[in-house]
């Protein structure tokens, strides 16, 4: 049994009805060279505030009809970014705002500067009904194909675009003064700034939904031995035994390809193995739909211009039996879809391709972590990838008013109703009979 889940940091995570944000001073640096570094630091951030200063920052909201125009200075900004989001990034999301984008805009944020630069892009929907009642609210825009909320945000001005975003927002009253914001990182980069501007500001905000999910994170002194560590001694041989049983039935190879033609062919591939699945039988495969598959194939090459893309496929005897689309950006990447076929299920195929792309990526030191894309709790790459990240949905008050208190409990109630659904329908499949998963 895996502990708790923990952040890569080891702390727990949990949320509270009503979030509050504590500092605490750090530890006086001691040696010299600390001080040294301290005061470079200093000084960076001195002319950095000079440079991007809030106020001279300008904010606008565009519909995603209009961006197309600004797609150089959108791909920069994600070159520059606090925290790499590719679901954020033109080439992917251009494509899913056809299918899943109806009334989506993003905040813009710009620099003072001439020409002006594009620092900040924060996309999201305004609902007008939320609950049943009439409530606007802003809701950072996520859907199946997209599981992260990070915005793109300026690395060298994170804390004036985030505060130039909330500004905008709160002083602007065609705007909903609620903001709901899913699949936000509960800390690191942009969760450090975010929490204290929040802080400064006295803006109350709750988090729901806190959750940790499976993450590659490695240390260096890890990465040639990750999965035998991660797996542990006897699951590692048993994986390795079931290799040679599956080779028994023809040659096993493993590649990766990256150009944009073969990976479009491994879309191709991928789409067939997962048609042959219980998605295809419950008709929620990929392919299904001639939009989604539009958008998948487009996407995927688009990016896989940029070197965005790697397609990974296990062959038996010349036949792909299992594939995995790894997305990247900077030194991020994200396990995106994993497919196998079926019929063997017996070998764990799923989990022999997952392995083998995790030896891949722990090979690659320009890759720092891998966000598993996966549920909490999954009942396959839990086992395999240690690390978790800390992801919630949170509730900010952009101004002051009584809607903040309503809206936390109307959330409680409707995520208490989602989990009470999701709960049922398991129950259902139980009684139905068990359900197939990837385990080693």
């Amino acid at each position: 049994m895996l502990p708790a889940p923990l952040t890569a940091s080891g702390r727990d995570l949990s949320c509270g009805a009503v979030m509050t944000v504590t500092t605490s001073p750090g530890d006086a640096p001691i040696v010299a060279l600390e001080r040294t570094t301290s005061a470079i630091a200093s000084a960076r951030r001195a002319t950095l505030a000079e440079r991007y200063a809030a106020n001279s920052l300008t904010a606008e909201w565009v519909s995603f009809a209009e961006l197309a125009p600004l797609t150089t200075q959108w791909r920069e900004l994600a070159g520059r970014a606090l925290e790499p989001n590719v679901f954020y990034e033109p080439a992917f999301a251009l494509e899913a705002a056809k299918v899943f984008g109806r009334d989506i805009g993003a905040v813009l944020v710009w620099s003072g500067t001439s020409p002006r630069q594009l620092l900040g892009f924060f996309p999201a929907r305004i609902e007008t009904r939320r609950y049943g009642f009439k409530l606007p609210v802003m809701v950072g825009w996520t859907h199946p194909y997209a599981p992260l909320g990070t915005p793109l945000v300026e690395r060298e001005a994170a804390e004036p675009v985030i505060a130039a975003w909330l500004a905008f927002l709160g002083e602007n009253l065609d705007m909903p003064e609620l903001l709901l914001w899913p699949f936000l990182p509960m800390d690191g980069p942009f969760a450090g700034p975010l929490n204290a501007i929040l802080r400064r500001a006295q803006l109350r905000f709750a988090d729901f939904n806190c959750h940790g999910l499976a993450l590659f994170a490695p240390r260096a002194d890890e990465r040639s031995s990750y999965l035998e560590r991660a797996l542990g001694r006897r699951k590692y041989k048993e994986l390795r035994r079931q290799g040679r049983r599956l080779g028994e039935l023809g040659a096993l190879l493993f590649t990766t390809k990256t150009l944009p033609a073969a990976v479009a062919t491994g879309i191709e591939d991928f789409f067939a193995i997962e048609a042959r699945g219980w998605k295809g039988k419950a008709g929620t495969a990929s392919a299904d739909r001639d939009d989604i598959r539009q958008f998948f194939k487009t996407a995927m090459v688009e990016l896989a211009a940029e070197r965005k893309v790697l397609v990974s496929r296990l062959y038996l005897a010349g036949r792909p039996i299992a594939a995995a689309i790894t997305l990247r950006s900077a030194d991020t990447a994200w396990f995106w879809k994993i497919a196998y076929d079926e019929d063997f299920r017996r070998y764990s195929p799923g989990v022999m391709l997952t392995a083998a792309v995790t030896e891949e990526l722990a090979d690659d030191i320009t890759i720092a972590r891998v966000d598993s894309c996966a549920t909490a709790n999954h009942p396959m790459i839990d086992h395999i990838w240690r690390e978790r990240l800390a992801l919630g949905d949170r509730l900010v008050e952009l101004r002051p008013g009584a809607r903040f208190t309503r809206a936390r409990r109307l959330e409680l109630v409707r995520r208490a109703a989602i989990a009470a659904a999701k709960e049922l329908r398991a129950r259902l499949q139980r009684i139905a009979g068990p359900k197939r998963t990837l385990g080693v």
